[in-house]
């Protein structure tokens, strides 16, 4: 997957962030903050998953599937793969 390497850099430090952002989530649980806090905690967190997984998407969709290249069997297995990665993810 060369687009993610491509943008390796900026991906880490996505992850990097959503992964400050569960510790704080957990963090605020066991100090027993308010609710409202946490859950807008939980929806920060959400969005910064959902934003890495558009980016991530977005560069797989134009690199492989946007390849002049690729037979109309290849394509059709890249969009199968998609879908099934989407409905794991939309569940």
């Amino acid at each position: 997957m060369a687009h993610t390497q491509v943008g390796k850099k900026k991906l880490v430090a996505r992850i990097r962030r959503i992964k400050g952002q569960a510790i704080a989530v957990e963090s605020s649980l066991e100090s027993s903050n308010d609710c409202m806090a946490v859950l807008q905690q939980i929806a920060a967190l959400k969005g910064a998953v959902n934003g890495l997984m558009k980016e991530v998407l977005e560069g797989h969709l134009r690199e492989h599937l946007g390849d002049e290249d690729i037979t109309p069997e290849q394509r059709q297995n890249e969009i199968e793969q998609v879908i099934t990665i989407l409905k794991s993810y939309l569940k």
